[in-house]
């Protein structure tokens, strides 16, 4: 598109960013964003879900990552695992009346032109607030497979099979559902709790030989299992996403000349035996989204050390920022959340840091809009619509323009029309179409995106309801493919509206 709309070369204005992630977290273990009781009928699920997504719409998201696994469970029918108590009541009994989440939660978020991320929880098999276990849970079936610790049944990733399994289930997914990404949260080896100890030492003497010891040989086993997964979801849908959601801190800076400036922290690598820097250096991830879930005045991690430390460390791979918006107006030890400013400002700092965008956790926070936050988003800074970055690693072939492109006046305003394009040289379709309109005295461009008037997730027209009598107009199409990859655009097309009908000028 950049080739056929002219660029901007003025400096004076910054522009609202035309590329940007902004997404959000629907958490359903323990029924905290969705659905809102385990004991709602399927089509009470479906209104609140829809809503859920009118409402992220609403304040400006182009992306979803929703909870499908929460623990030795599933939000989705095609699964090896037992339906979850969350959604009907009591693990493994299955919907009545019968029906998939997943495919009706994908197909939804796509009419509305969100990106629907899988999020499957990757370690828990029974989770302390969990009132039913099913028979066909796995730590029913593969008690060997288990380690139990405080309160909860989790995995032991140093048995091979065991990571085989994870694998597997998450491929089964992406082969039965139509996800734009795969996404897994913080949760590898458990977080330390007082006075529990890790039962893996069998394991450990079993399958570490090599490991000078056994913190090493752990990373090593979540290293493993990251790098499977990456090649197994390749293998079935080269152009899928995937990404995790780290705790915020890899090292300390006191603890590793290569680490971040915070100090005393916990850290993925060193308390989770997660090396999250290396999976995104290695390229087995698309995008890494590290929970920065810290204020700008807090002494030990302060906000603005990690996303510095990260912009540094993302290996030209996608860094989203994942922002604490659970956090505001809780008056915990640290005050600075109960300013109303600091979440506008964090997201002032990773724009200003060239970071690729933002996750928010979760949707109840968006929801309750605490301080009025979710106001300074809708009205400011995401008020203006965003194309979810590209990746190029994954396909840099735009699609073409599209053809024919008409308008004709209606009652309810001016529509237009026009014909889908062929398929690009990779095949693919246009995914959706951007709408630009620009005044016969401004210098049409491609990186405004005020001038996007809409953008059409279904078929081929859009009507503009806000044109107006008596005034000219300037439209051009663009179609983007599903990676987000934007053609050059149809146009210009030049009309002068009338009270009956329209004149090209």
């Amino acid at each position: 598109m950049e080739s056929c709309i002219a660029q901007t070369t003025d400096t004076e204005e910054i522009l609202p960013p035309k590329r940007e992630f902004r997404a959000v977290w629907i958490a359903t273990v323990d029924n905290i964003d969705w659905p809102s009781s385990k004991n709602l009928i399927p089509e009470q699920q479906q209104q609140e879900f829809s809503t859920l997504l009118d409402f992220h719409k609403r304040v400006g998201m182009n992306a979803v990552f929703v909870q499908v696994r929460a623990a030795g469970d599933a939000f989705y029918a095609k699964s090896p695992e037992p339906w979850s108590e969350w959604l009907t009541g009591r693990q493994g009994r299955q919907p009545y009346p019968m029906w998939d989440p997943l495919d009706y939660m994908v197909t939804e978020a796509h009419k509305r032109g969100l990106e629907f991320h899988a999020w499957l929880n990757l370690n828990r098999l029974v989770h302390k607030s969990s009132t039913s276990v099913s028979a066909d849970n796995v730590s029913k079936i593969h008690p060997e497979w288990i380690l139990s610790y405080d309160g909860y049944k989790l995995f032991n990733f140093g048995i091979p099979e065991v990571r085989q399994f994870i694998t597997d289930m998450t491929v089964n997914v992406a082969k039965n559902y139509d996800v734009d990404g795969i996404h897994f949260d913080d949760y590898f080896y458990p977080y330390a709790a007082p006075g529990q100890v890790i039962q893996d030492e069998a394991t450990y003497q079993k399958y570490g030989a090599g490991f000078a010891n056994k913190a090493d040989w752990r990373r090593h086993n979540i290293d493993l299992l990251v790098k499977q997964i990456h090649d197994g979801l390749a293998a079935v849908k080269p152009k899928l996403k995937f990404g995790i959601s780290p705790f915020g801190v890899w090292r300390n800076k006191d603890r590793d000349a290569e680490g971040s400036k915070t100090f005393g922290a916990l850290a993925s690598y060193d308390d989770l035996f997660a090396d999250s820097r290396r999976w995104i250096k290695e390229g087995w991830i698309d995008y890494i989204a590290p929970q920065v879930y810290f204020s700008s005045g807090f002494s030990r991690v302060p906000y603005k050390n990690l996303v510095d430390w990260w912009t540094e460390n993302s290996y030209e791979r996608h860094l989203y920022i994942g922002m604490g918006a659970y956090r505001v107006g809780y008056r915990d030890r640290d005050k600075h959340w109960s300013n109303p400013l600091e979440i506008p400002n964090q997201v002032r700092y990773l724009r200003e840091s060239e970071t690729d965008g933002a996750i928010f956790f979760s949707s109840r926070s968006l929801k309750g809009n605490s301080l009025g936050f979710v106001d300074s988003l809708r009205q400011d800074f995401f008020r203006y619509p965003s194309l979810v970055p590209t990746m190029p690693w994954k396909d840099r072939i735009a699609p073409l323009s599209p053809r024919s492109l008409k308008a004709t006046l209606l009652s309810k305003g001016l529509e237009l029309t026009w014909e889908r394009p062929e398929p690009a040289s990779d095949g693919d379709l246009a995914w959706y179409y951007v709408i630009y309109r620009f005044g016969p005295e401004e210098k049409a461009t491609a990186h405004d995106p005020r001038r996007i008037i809409g953008m059409c997730y279904e078929g081929e027209k859009y009507v503009d309801m806000t044109a107006e009598a008596g005034k000219r107009y300037i439209y051009y199409v663009t179609a983007v493919d599903r990676l987000h990859n934007e053609g050059r655009p149809i146009g210009p097309l030049k009309v002068e509206v009338h009270d009956q009908k329209l004149v090209r000028f």
